[in-house]
Parts: structure tokens; C-alpha cells; sequence
């Protein structure tokens, strides 16, 4: 009996010595935080646009003809005035002068209806002829008279056809596709143009702003009315269709004065110097528009958790315990968010490991490397 109950005493000393000690929980992860700050902040937008010359003309004939001559080539450059297209103008050459030979046969009318006035009047002054012969020569000249004067403006309306079988170029700029050939029967019916030019020395570039950005657009600038905000509006860039950006700024010059009820945008026009002839009409690119935005909180996006179409951060609260708090989101420079609601001003945030973290966990806060920190509070 006593080696019973010693057997039982050694077994009961080797089961407390072969328990599992309890574990220690593992220290609060490190985690670098840093101080909200606000500063001004220059954020951008950008917007497909079309770009238009200053001034795009079609080419039409006037008067009806063959097309007998085509002096410039397609894409080539022309001054106001210069020869570009000519129709035959024989038919209008021989309108023009059976124009003069009715103009010559009306003032040769004029003149015999005058000798007959020179003729009847001492006759009429010594009672020889009535005076109703008289009145008759005074009205045959009254016509001949009109007839001379229509025969004026058959003329003018002839020389005017014989000027228009040459074409000359409105305005400066450059000629487009030329949609006829050389002895192609051409109208002023047609439904195509000659060809089109563009004065692109000064290009205009349109695009559209929706609703709201209009109305955001609108709140960045002094100014009582849209004439008064236009003349503070800075410069805008253009982004070309290879993704550079042209080398001149342009200016916002013009708002549409309503918005289009299919799109529900409105239309506003940009315009860029163009001497060296590189935009052309029919280009496109994007317009890059800068806002600024005064007092803005600023925090780094790698700093930020998405979680059903919200975006939080967590702050730093007492005891080192962070919470997750959804921030509204006015815009975005570089890798930084521009926040308007949410945090303020001196909260603590967590920068990075966010993905890890659950709400109430407690951690141990490390100051942000000066980088990151610049990157926080820049002004």
C-alpha cells in the first residue's frame, strides 16, 4: 500500500512539471504615424477635347463650269487673296460682253431719244407739232434711260460671274483634302466643298464640363459674373494625342451659353497660340485644368484602406488604440489624397500597414521618417 500511494505521488509531480506554461501575448505592432496638416494644394483634371482653326472656311464655287485649274496642293499653305481654284470662264467671258453690247445699244437709244427731244421742242415752242409729240420723246428717253441702267447691272452682274471663276483664298491658312480634280464639273449645288481652310495661326480647343464640375469650376474664381471670373482663370495646358503636352499655354475664353440637354455638359473653348503650325484642325488631345485648393488636408493614399466604394484611414487615439474613420475625397495630387471631411486638423494617422489593422487594436506608435512626414504636412 505505502509503494501504491508513493507511485501516485511521483506521477502527480511529473504531471504538474509536464503542463504548458501560459504564453505571453506578442507586443503591439510598430507602426509609423504622423500629424494631419493642411496646405494649398493644385490639383488637376483633364478633358478630351477637339481643335479647331480660328477660322475654318469651306471652299464653294460661285458659278457653275468645269474646274480648269488647281494651283496649290493638298495641306499647303495660302495668303488671303491667293489663286486656288479656276473655272472655265469662256461662257461667262461672252455673257460678260453681250452684257457691253446691250449697255452700247441702250445708250445709243438714250442718245437718238434726246435728238428727238432737241428736234420737237422749237417745233412745239412755234405751234408747228403738238406738245403730245413732245411728251412722247421725253418719255422714250425716260426709257431708254432705265435701259441703260439695267444694262449696267446686267454688266456688273456678268463681271461679277467672270470674278468668280477665280478663286482666291479668304483668309490665311491651309488647305485641306481637295475633293475635286481638275476637270470635274463643279456648282454652287454641290454637296461637298472644294476643300476646307483653316486659319490656324491661333487654335481654338473645345471641351465639355458636366454639371458639377461646372459648378466647382465656377467657386475656385472671384468674380460676380462668368465675364468677370473668365479674366481670373489661369492659363491651361494641352495634352496632345501622344500624351505630351504642347509647349504653349492656352486661355479660357469662352463658355457656352447653356448646357446641351443630350449630354447635360456645357462647352467652353481654349485658345492657343499656333505660329509654328504644329495643331492643325481636327485634332484632338485633353485639356489639364488646375484648381486650387486652399486649407486642404493632405494625406498619402498609401495611408488609406478601400472598403465598399468608401476610403478610411485609422487615427491614433488614446491608449494608442487606432480607429477606422471614412474620409470624403475632394481630389488627388501626385500620391496624396486632398481630404474635406472626416479627420482634421492634428489627428494622428496611421501611414502604412493599414490593411492589417482592426478597429480598436492598440499600437505602438513610431514618428514618420522625415520624408514621409514631408510628404504629410506639405504646404
Amino acid at each position: 500500500m505505502k509503494s501504491i500511494i508513493l507511485a501516485l505521488i511521483a506521477l502527480s509531480l511529473y504531471g504538474c512539471s509536464s503542463a504548458p506554461q501560459t504564453q505571453q501575448a506578442p507586443p503591439p505592432p510598430s507602426l509609423p504615424v504622423a500629424t494631419i496638416a493642411s496646405g494649398t494644394e493644385t490639383t488637376y483634371q483633364e478633358y478630351p477635347a477637339s481643335i479647331e482653326g480660328t477660322v475654318n472656311v469651306e471652299i464653294r464655287p460661285q458659278v457653275s463650269g468645269t474646274l480648269d485649274k488647281v494651283f496649290v496642293d493638298e495641306g499647303a499653305f495660302v495668303n488671303a487673296g491667293q489663286p486656288i481654284f479656276k473655272i472655265n470662264e469662256q461662257p461667262y467671258r461672252a455673257a460678260l460682253n453681250n452684257a457691253l453690247a446691250n449697255l452700247h445699244s441702250a445708250e445709243a437709244s438714250q442718245i437718238n431719244a434726246q435728238l428727238e427731244i432737241d428736234k420737237l421742242t422749237p417745233l412745239v415752242q412755234n405751234k408747228v407739232v403738238s406738245e403730245y409729240q413732245l411728251k412722247t420723246a421725253k418719255a422714250a428717253y425716260q426709257v431708254a434711260t432705265a435701259n441703260i441702267e439695267s444694262a449696267k447691272a446686267n454688266v456688273s452682274t456678268a463681271q461679277i460671274n467672270v470674278g468668280y471663276t477665280l478663286i482666291k483664298a479668304p483668309v490665311s491658312g491651309y488647305i485641306g483634302r481637295l475633293e475635286k480634280k481638275q476637270g470635274s464639273l463643279v456648282g454652287p449645288q454641290d454637296a461637298t466643298s472644294l476643300t476646307q481652310l483653316s486659319d490656324v495661326h491661333d487654335v481654338h480647343v473645345y471641351f465639355a464640363l458636366g454639371e458639377k464640375d461646372f459648378v466647382n469650376f465656377k467657386e475656385q474664381y472671384p468674380g460676380q459674373t462668368l465675364t468677370d471670373k473668365l479674366k481670373q482663370l489661369p492659363s491651361v495646358s494641352l495634352l496632345l494625342a501622344d500624351g505630351t503636352e504642347y509647349t504653349k499655354q492656352g486661355k479660357i475664353d469662352m463658355i457656352d451659353g447653356q448646357f446641351d440637354k443630350n449630354t447635360g455638359a456645357i462647352t467652353v473653348r481654349a485658345t492657343f497660340a499656333n505660329q509654328q503650325g504644329l495643331l492643325r484642325s481636327g485634332n484632338t488631345g485633353k485639356v489639364r485644368l488646375s484648381l486650387e485648393h486652399k486649407d486642404a488636408l493632405i494625406i498619402p493614399e498609401s495611408a488609406t484602406v478601400d472598403m465598399q466604394d468608401k476610403v478610411f484611414v485609422f487615427t491614433v487615439g488614446d491608449s494608442s488604440k487606432v480607429k477606422k474613420v471614412a474620409i470624403g475625397i475632394v481630389g488627388k495630387n501626385g500620391a496624396n489624397y486632398l481630404v474635406k471631411d472626416g479627420v482634421k486638423v492634428g489627428d494622428q494617422i496611421v501611414l502604412s500597414g493599414v490593411d492589417k489593422l482592426q478597429e480598436g487594436m492598440v499600437i505602438q506608435p513610431q514618428k514618420a521618417t522625415d520624408k514621409v512626414a514631408a510628404a504629410v504636412t506639405k504646404n
